[in-house]
């Protein structure tokens, strides 16, 4: 495969590194007694040092000249309605002919009780329920994010556990104080301003205080009288649990950023991304799916 590089009668030089962002749409928080917070959206860079769950960067693409590569921005998932778990967030990717697809993978729902939370690119987290033992939170995705956070023992009092985030699990439940925060997200400046992704969803609870969401886009958890948050748009954030009479927030919907060397952007997009520049590269920012043009 020719890397895109500068462009000589349509052939592409080799060596042209293309970086890249992929953040997943977050889950949807729970909606019960003592339900989790969700999972943020798993997030994959090659820009940096650090990747999700604490991996290392990933390899730059490149692109050939004249070849199509589709971008697909994954939604947030919907909140748990009536007695329900979350939903999943959707994949986020990357995808052409003459590359290996780049997917992140949707955020895990918030547990409603101690349901079992699918398991998306960050763990959602479990909640304590009425039961006397907490459920445990979700396992997250090697290279995209934590685990979420597991519900305190103890019948009669919800201290939810908080969704995981793409830079750290999501807090436990302490049972009488309040319920798991949601897991932080990793901060990645390549548009060239330094901008947290992927937090995770603060647990539900009825004492203590407010389970805050990661940073990064993570709502917060219902409170006594006070309904959960959704997570950000754009930031692939989980929604907040819900509680017996407070329902929880969805998930924010995902992102991709292309950081191009100008000397070769094309300037052939679709979906219209946002364009800017940073010194002699370009950035473009899909809010929504489209393609780039090699």
């Amino acid at each position: 495969m020719f890397g895109q590089g500068l462009n000589f009668g349509g052939i592409a030089a080799a060596g042209a590194d293309i970086f890249y962002l992929v953040v997943a749409g977050g889950g949807g928080g729970g909606n019960a007694y003592g339900a989790g917070g969700a999972g943020a959206g798993g997030l994959r860079t090659s820009f940096g040092t650090i990747s999700g769950r604490n991996s290392s960067a990933e390899t730059p693409l490149q692109f050939s000249s004249g070849t199509t590569y589709t971008i697909t921005v994954g939604g947030g998932g919907a909140m748990g309605v009536g007695t329900a778990t979350g939903t999943n967030g959707f994949n986020s990717l990357i995808s052409g002919s003459d590359i290996t697809t780049i997917t992140s993978l949707g955020g895990g729902g918030g547990a409603a009780g101690q349901n079992i939370v699918p398991v998306g690119g960050c763990g959602g987290g479990l909640s304590s329920g009425t039961e006397k033992s907490g459920g445990y939170g979700a396992l997250g995705t090697a290279g995209q994010g934590f685990d979420g956070g597991d519900g305190a023992p103890g019948g009669g009092v919800i201290a939810s556990g908080g969704g995981a985030g793409a830079a750290a699990d999501g807090q436990n439940g302490i049972r009488t104080v309040k319920a798991g925060d949601g897991g932080a997200g990793l901060a990645v400046s390549i548009t060239g301003t330094s901008v947290p992704y992927s937090g995770g969803g603060g647990g539900s609870s009825q004492t203590g205080s407010v389970a805050s969401g990661g940073t990064g886009g993570g709502g917060s958890g219902a409170f006594s009288s006070t309904a959960g948050t959704s997570g950000s748009t754009n930031t692939g954030g989980g929604g907040g649990g819900g509680n017996s009479s407070q329902s929880g927030g969805s998930g924010g919907s995902g992102i991709v950023i292309l950081r191009i060397p100008t000397s070769i952007y094309s300037g052939t997009t679709s979906g219209s991304p946002t364009v800017t520049t940073d010194g002699s590269e370009t950035i473009l920012k899909f809010t929504g799916s489209g393609s780039y043009t090699g």
